[in-house]
């Protein structure tokens, strides 16, 4: 084998473990902060239910969180970050609609995207001296430019899909939450009450729904005006359905008229929404269905159909 070809199979085995021991660490992370978020659920409710007053988790809105690793970050971040007004409240704005809601989270962004940047352009620099000496400077110098690149931008994209997975869940959640308000409104609760209520009701079936409707009940505990408050609820989640019912609740409140009733209809209006939507995936269906049968089903049934009979020709025309 050459040496070219044993130096690329080394680097890409090389690169394939660093890929896997990154995905294992993720994956293990992850299912440690879910059981840790499960168990902490599972002890502010039995304090609750012995009638100890639980501590509000409410220092994600102005606390910030605090590591060696995220210490760096923020330390390198305050250096690039932007100092002017809007931009600074877009970014809380994108991260808000992340659920991440502490404090530091702008530094520690552009920390991690400047090291990231700089540390996968360090990494394949590395890499080429030891794997692909040969390189030109000019293929290194653009490979070096284009790693920078993906891991400066790689935050942004893991910033993206994790707020489209949060409204995935604020949107799977809006239903029941809606169905529990109106219940709870027409057993003679108020709207703030009735908020956290289905928050404290929904915290173990949908917590990014639970935490969007506690946040709102702080706020207008804390003297929010509550068309204000109702605003940035619809800002935060960034949903057209949370918008419309957000719109529905202020003009109910500005015009003083029945919130049971008005809940009642734009339940029923949604339920029809939804099922005209599940109409139209089912719909779209045997249309995304031709692909797949074209290119794996039909060659398939192809072979298992006709592959007895021309093997059975063949013989016959061989003999």
């Amino acid at each position: 084998m050459p040496q070219e070809n044993l130096a690329l199979i080394v680097a890409a085995m090389v690169f394939v473990i660093a890929c896997l021991l990154v995905l294992s660490v993720a994956l293990y992370w992850r299912h440690r902060e879910t059981r840790k978020r499960i168990m902490e659920k599972i002890r502010q409710d039995g304090l609750e239910l012995s009638g100890v007053e639980a501590e509000p988790a409410v220092q994600e809105i102005t606390g910030a969180k605090r590591g060696p690793i995220v210490s760096f970050f923020d330390r390198v971040g305050k250096r690039m970050k932007t100092e002017k007004p809007s931009e600074l409240r877009a970014q809380q704005l994108r991260f808000l609609r992340a659920g991440i809601r502490m404090e530091n989270a702008p530094a520690v962004f552009m920390g991690a995207k400047c090291l990231g940047g700089l540390g996968l352009a360090f990494g394949f620099l590395l890499l080429k001296t030891v794997f692909f000496s040969l390189m030109s400077a000019r293929l290194t110098a653009v490979a070096a430019c284009a790693t920078a690149l993906v891991g400066f931008y790689l935050p942004d994209l893991w910033l993206r899909l994790k707020t489209s997975r949060r409204r995935k869940q604020l949107r799977r959640g809006l239903p029941d939450a809606l169905d529990l308000m109106v219940v709870c409104v027409e057993a003679g609760m108020g709207i703030d009450s009735a908020t956290y209520r289905v928050s404290e009701e929904m915290k173990l079936t949908n917590a990014p729904m639970s935490d969007e409707l506690k946040y709102l009940n702080l706020e207008l505990r804390a003297g929010k005006a509550r068309r204000d408050a109702l605003r940035n609820l619809a800002l935060r989640t960034d949903l057209e359905d949370v918008n419309s019912l957000t719109t529905l609740l202020i003009q109910t409140d500005k015009f003083g008229t029945s919130v049971a009733q008005a809940l009642r209809v734009h339940s029923d209006s949604f339920r029809t929404k939804r099922h005209q939507m599940a109409e139209e995936l089912a719909a779209k269906l045997p249309v995304k269905l031709v692909l797949p049968l074209i290119l794996f089903i039909f060659p398939s049934l192809f072979v298992v159909i006709m592959g007895p009979a021309m093997i059975r020709a063949f013989r016959t025309f061989m003999k």
